[in-house]
């Protein structure tokens, strides 16, 4: 065994370099120090409360596994910790930090570059058996932090028939294919040998408990999983990624540790691509004991856009009741407070909202979306160019959006065959996509953007929604309701991000469309308290309605 070994050092300068490094990407995020020793604060308080107030720092035997480890800051906390909660144990400080890093403490690179970085963040050396390292015991270069490059296994495409160039036979291939683990496009990660595959070998695996023991040993069985796992993946043409994060919940799981804390993307608890199945698993797993949300992500993530905010939770094996729940917005903390995270079909996020909620539900009205067209219900996408500026004939006006302004075409009528029984009604225009920067950033937002009244006839493209009557009267009602901090209120509770779907109207009650609605109207009407009248006035802005 090498003596040469450098001394003990971790977080040893000033400022401490994980702080200072930049994201890879939003989808591969570094976790900041702060957000890593909160995590890691509220394990050592769980694991105390079930061990009858036991430090797990001054336990030999727990392990920790971080499965998709970046700058390896889970790792270096963790050891720092052991470190200094094993010294009666290992009263000598280098028997001590090798016990830690060779029998405890554990990690999966994502790539080869982070992989190097964790080893460098936790061994003190990109080679654990370096000259450098902290670590005495390691005859392998990766130590405890392994990684190898893993290839998606592409299923599926699109069958096509080639002629072999020299022969001329005729030879099938697939096209197109898909990864049947992570849902990887052939087309975008089919790279070669040069570039990484973003193949994350945690999740590419049909028995993971088999692949722990291959790469850790048969023995192995982690006591906590933590990290922060990739969120996303591009998608073909890069319109719109494709979440993941939840692939790498649902494979810890599997493994039963006793306990497990990850951060991941808010967007889960209402919204996202793929995510519904998800949703109700997370929402009726009573294993998660506490559950902290960042409504505006950049509160921990400063450098990195992550619309609808980010959340850490701890999932706890031995644990079966209610969430405690901490909502952190603008530096202003709330909660926790004990929720059952499935009393609806998304969580609420803000605990204050949960009485106002309750007295709407509760006089069990029909929802205003029942009379909310559906996404592009006239079946024009938003880039329609099919219409005409100058009207003929028999033409009826079309609305649409184009370079983020408001635009009139014409169409025959004819050639309105999708819901053409909606022509001739009354409309109040709607856009998809609505405000939410604001409120992620202040805490107070409009919601929703600006309506716009579109007389009988009229169609509109997908840039649209559209809430429909018979009357002029009745469209004005439903315009005034639009406007009322109650109604864009409701909405929010199930607005994550910048989109207003036709389900996140679905807790707005129908009302009778005889009169000018006002929120001192509803307040009364639902017998909203000062406090809860305070709750959505501090929330909501005001919307000023235009003269149409």
């Amino acid at each position: 065994m090498s003596t040469t070994q450098a001394p003990f050092a971790l977080r040893g300068h000033n400022p401490d370099v994980l702080t200072c490094i930049a994201n890879l990407s939003n989808d591969e995020v570094f976790t900041p120090p702060e957000m890593a020793g909160a995590m890691l604060d509220l394990l050592a308080q769980r694991w105390a409360d079930a061990n009858d107030g036991a430090d797990i720092w001054a336990n030999p035997n727990v392990t920790f596994l971080d499965p998709f480890t970046k700058s390896g800051v889970f790792l270096r906390e963790i050891t720092r910790r052991l470190t200094d909660g094993l010294y009666r144990v290992f009263p000598d400080r280098t028997e001590r930090v090798d016990h830690i890093l060779a029998r405890q403490v554990f990690g999966i690179g994502i790539t080869q570059l982070t992989a190097l970085l964790a080893r460098r963040s936790v061994y003190c050396s990109k080679y654990a058996n370096g000259p450098h390292s902290i670590a005495t015991s390691f005859d392998s270069q990766d130590g405890n932090i392994w990684f190898q490059r893993t290839e998606h296994t592409w299923t599926g495409g699109t069958r096509e028939y080639r002629a072999d160039p020299l022969t001329g036979d005729e030879t099938v291939v697939y096209t197109h294919r898909k990864c049947r683990y992570c849902g990887a496009s052939e087309d975008s990660y089919n790279r070669g040998d040069q570039l990484e595959t973003h193949a994350y070998a945690f999740i590419h695996t049909d028995d993971i408990n088999a692949r722990i023991r291959e790469l850790f040993g048969d023995t192995m069985q982690f006591d906590v999983i933590i990290g922060n796992p990739p969120y996303q993946l591009g998608s073909d043409g890069g319109t719109r990624d494709v979440p993941i994060y939840q692939h790498f919940v649902e494979q810890a799981k599997r493994l039963e540790p006793r306990y497990l804390t990850m951060v991941i993307p808010s967007r889960w608890m209402a919204t996202g691509l793929g995510l519904n199945d998800f949703r109700k698993t997370m929402l009726n797993d009573t294993h998660i004991r506490d559950l902290v949300d960042y409504p505006n992500a950049a509160e921990v993530f400063s450098e990195v856009g992550i619309n609808g905010g980010a959340c850490y939770f701890l999932w706890d094996l031995n644990y079966d009741g209610r969430c405690n729940v901490t909502s952190i917005w603008g530096g202003e903390k709330t909660g926790p407070e004990l929720r059952q995270l499935n009393e609806f079909d998304i969580l609420v996020r803000d605990a204050r909202a949960l009485p106002i909620l309750r007295k709407v539900i509760a006089h069990g009205e029909p929802s205003v979306n029942s009379i909310l067209a559906r996404d592009k219900e006239f079946g024009w996408t938003s880039n329609f160019t099919g219409y005409h500026s100058v009207p003929k004939p028999g033409d009826v006006p079309l609305y649409y959006i184009k370079s983020m302004k408001r635009r009139t075409g014409y169409i025959a009528r004819e050639e309105v065959t999708k819901s053409p029984e909606l022509i001739d009604t009354w409309k109040l225009l709607v856009p998809e996509v609505g405000s939410g920067r604001e409120r992620e950033r202040t805490g107070v937002d409009l919601v929703l953007g600006p309506s716009l009244m579109a007389p009988s006839p009229s169609v509109c493209t997908q840039s649209f929604l559209f809430f429909y009557a018979q009357t002029e009267p009745e469209i004005r009602s439903i315009r005034s309701y639009y406007a009322t901090r109650f109604f864009r209120f409701l909405v929010s509770l199930r607005k994550i991000t910048q989109h207003a779907t036709h389900s996140t109207y679905q807790w707005v009650p129908l009302q009778t469309w005889d009169q000018e609605w006002t929120d001192a109207d509803l307040y009364a009407k639902y017998d909203l308290t000062q406090d809860e009248i305070d709750c959505i006035e501090s929330r909501i802005r005001l919307m000023e309605l235009a003269d149409e």
